[in-house]
């Protein structure tokens, strides 16, 4: 009865999560305009609130009116740093710091491959964007300074909009799958987070070059950086890792645009860390990590009273 009420419960945040974000997107589409739309940075952001939307009509449905306490809803849901914090900070250290490595060493390989040309002198692919928008050619060093500068930053500057993600995905979502198994809810959790993105991907948001295909293209890369986000709440049992996660790497993508040569044409399913190559780097070092730290998984599943059936 328990996994009969937990795939409902799973269901109805699916519902709910792809119900508000199509509704918060209808600007994109009924202007016509898709992902040119100067809203687009709102609509996106908003909709990054939808998985915690979820959460909290979950929570309302699921607990008895007076049993509805703030403390445990944090406790189930990662919202602590886990039973270890020591742990924890060292781990989002790591990805703060390893997030932006990872971006780079995906383009490298992808230069290697001769799917892109590289230019780390005069960052020419940049400055040609830069001209384009403003008319001025701008200093390569400084360049470089200021995109360092906003991408250490940026796990701080995204936290907000990225806890409004992960507080759905890795904080009730992904736990609440886990007692299906660690791959069976990593596959799940995955391909709703993919889906989800549809109202955005179906523009051709994060592909540009593909349209709709897109959205298809968006799965398997959220389900490779899911598996890495859903160690990172099984091995601190906080999901605070996988929001600096989240927000570091939404912050470092634009290196891929950093380290090119002027004159080409960037296909980001070929290239980068949300490419073939990032994905599968993604789903390897997972499966590393999830290895060399079994038996060490703090995670807390959520409860789900028994008696609610819907």
């Amino acid at each position: 009865m328990e996994n009969a009420v937990v795939r409902r419960l799973v269901l109805i945040f699916a519902v709910i999560t792809f119900a508000a974000a199509w509704l918060v997107c209808v600007p994109l589409w009924s202007s016509g305009q898709g992902i040119a739309s100067p809203q687009l940075g709102l609509i996106a952001s908003v909709m990054m609130f939808t998985p915690s939307l979820a959460v909290l009509v979950i929570w309302f449905l699921t607990r008895p009116r007076g049993d509805r306490s703030p403390r445990e809803l944090a406790a189930q849901t990662g919202l602590g740093l886990g039973p270890q914090r020591r742990r924890t900070i060292l781990v989002i250290i790591g990805l703060w710091v390893g997030i932006p490595v990872f971006v780079v060493i995906t383009t490298l390989i992808c230069a290697a491959l001769g799917l892109y040309r590289l230019d780390l002198v005069n960052l020419s692919l940049l400055a040609q964007q830069h001209q384009q928008l403003t008319g001025q050619t701008p200093n390569p060093q400084m360049m470089m300074l200021v995109s360092i500068g906003a991408v250490a930053l940026t796990p701080i500057l995204n936290a907000i909009p990225s806890f409004g993600e992960e507080w759905g995905w890795r904080g009730w979502l992904y736990p609440t799958l886990r007692r299906f198994g660690v791959w069976p809810a990593i596959l799940v959790s995955g391909l709703i987070w993919g889906v989800w993105h549809a109202p955005l991907t179906l523009l051709g948001y994060n592909y540009a070059l593909l349209g709709p295909w897109s959205a298809l293209m968006f799965v398997p890369f959220c389900i490779a950086f899911g598996a890495v986000l859903a160690w990172t709440r099984e091995f601190t049992g906080s999901i605070w890792p996988a929001i600096a996660a989240h927000g570091g790497f939404n912050g470092s993508t634009g290196l891929v645009l950093l380290l090119g040569a002027a004159g080409q044409e960037v296909n980001f399913a070929l290239v980068g860390p949300i490419s073939v190559v990032g994905i599968l780097l993604f789903a390897g070092i997972a499966a590393l990590l999830f290895k060399i730290t079994s038996g060490r998984t703090p995670v807390t599943e959520p409860a789900i009273p028994g008696s609610f059936v819907p």
